[in-house]
């Protein structure tokens, strides 16, 4: 445990809220600042491009970033070179013949992505975020400040602006990070980044019993939109409607990480008086789809180059699902290029009424996990925070069998040690209450009829 968390986790509400606010400073600054501003009106601006004008600056971007991973970063010397590239041909290669060039696996940015993935020389100020690692080990991801502020510019552009919403107004965020220290269920279960205006909701702790003290930090703040993750924005409107609480209308719920159905648009209406819009994304900042005014999906050309192909590494037709491999155009530093992020979409057929010529996405295929149950009636999915750092767990499910009872499968490499195990019990008690936890190495996690791999599965009668 980091000082900085220790000293949060031991400090009265009142403290928290301060060191709450005193971290959003720095992240306001650091997303906020520097390149931004430039970056976000330039984003603006593509959004009138016609596809020829994105077709060439899409040609652009990927010579780029070609030629930096190329000429500084080891990985990509290497694999471009096994693989008869050198580079006179890499300038030679378009968005339309990419496929010449090598894939680059999870698993592989993995095991080189803090070493040899990395540029020789970098921008200032890096540094490694991990990504969601539902499936196990996360990755980590290079972000240096300009990195992050060209990846905001874009994201603020589509995300927010498409919403009708911007940064700089209240919002409600139901995320990863821990508000409560442990599983106490004392509220309130949110805390107040005041430079941000931004409630942070605990993901941990949404039942009914807490669903008033939600809605208070809602209306105490000026909530204006709701963001976060799908399921557990989703537990907390269902419990409003359940107990006929009625709660403030919203301007947006922007949703992420889990996959949107339509039964959560609806109840996000008749709790909010609002739209919802979807989108997918990821830490690893390669890539962006984003649903316009009109309820289109939009991929943003200018976020990475997206393809969309079968099995057989072929590029798939409107209408047919394929997995999303990545070029990303942004992270000079940590290139992604052909990065299978295992997400899989669905293209469209079609140009929008709203009149940007982006490509249209039909479905975004997310995973759907079954929900925990805690003892005292909490729901949640997302269990990823678990296994972070955890230097020997390459995969992981976690499993209900009963209200109390937790079991989890992990694949190591080599054998976990015990130290490891005893965190992965801790930080699942610390998420869902005292609960029997057993941990079960495995030589793999099967996987469902439809390939799919489930990292939370529940065994309780639904």
């Amino acid at each position: 445990m980091s000082l900085s968390t220790n000293i949060y986790n031991n400090s009265p509400v009142w403290m928290q809220h301060i060191l709450v606010s005193a971290y959003g400073l720095q992240w306001k600054k650091r997303r906020f600042g520097g390149v931004f501003p430039q970056t976000y009106k330039a984003a603006k601006e593509r959004e009138n491009f016609t596809a020829l004008q994105w077709q060439e600056y899409q040609q652009q971007q990927l010579q780029q970033i070609l030629r930096q991973a190329f000429a500084h970063v080891p990985f990509y010397k290497e694999s471009f070179s096994a693989a008869g590239i050198d580079a006179a041909a890499l300038k030679k290669i378009t968005t339309a013949d990419i496929d010449r060039l090598p894939v680059l696996s999870k698993e592989l940015l993995r095991r080189y992505g803090t070493t040899t993935l990395l540029a020789a020389t970098r921008e200032k100020n890096g540094d490694f975020f991990a990504s969601s690692g539902s499936t196990g080990t996360p990755t980590q991801i290079l972000f240096s400040h300009a990195m992050h502020q060209r990846w905001m510019a874009i994201f603020e552009a589509r995300v927010r602006n498409w919403a009708g919403v911007t940064s700089f107004e209240p919002r409600g965020m139901i995320g990863g990070r821990r508000v409560l220290a442990d599983a106490a269920n004392k509220p309130p279960f949110y805390r107040y980044n005041f430079f941000e205006k931004q409630v942070y909701f605990s993901a941990y702790h949404i039942s009914k019993e807490n669903a008033n003290n939600y809605l208070q930090g809602i209306r105490k703040y000026g909530v204006q939109y709701m963001t976060g993750y799908a399921m557990s924005n989703f537990f907390l409107a269902r419990f409003f409607k359940e107990l006929n609480i009625e709660a403030p209308q919203l301007k947006a719920v922007i949703t992420s990480s889990e996959k949107l159905t339509p039964e959560m648009r609806q109840v996000f209406t008749d709790v909010y008086h609002c739209k919802t819009f979807d989108g997918w994304s990821g830490v690893e900042a390669c890539g962006l789809i984003t649903e316009c005014e009109q309820g289109s999906l939009h991929i943003s050309p200018d976020a990475g180059l997206l393809e969309v192909l079968d099995d057989r590494m072929q590029p798939v037709p409107a209408g047919i699902a394929g997995t999303v491999y990545c070029t990303g155009f942004l992270n000079y530093d940590q290139p992604l290029i052909r990065y299978n992020i295992g997400d899989k979409i669905i293209l469209a057929d079609k140009q929008c009424s709203c009149g940007r010529h982006m490509p249209v996405v039909q479905e975004i295929l997310g995973r759907v996990e079954d929900v925990i149950v805690g003892k005292d009636g909490r729901q949640m999915v997302r269990f990823h925070s678990v296994f972070n750092n955890l230097r020997n767990v390459k995969q992981a499910q976690v499993i209900q069998e009963t209200t109390d009872t937790i079991h989890v499968k992990i694949v190591t490499e080599g054998k976990a040690d015990t130290t490891e195990k005893e965190m992965i019990k801790q930080r699942i008690m610390s998420q869902l209450g005292d609960m029997t936890v057993t941990i079960e190495e495995v030589a793999a996690i099967p996987l469902t009829a439809n390939g799919k791999f489930k990292a939370v599965v529940s065994k309780l009668k639904k």
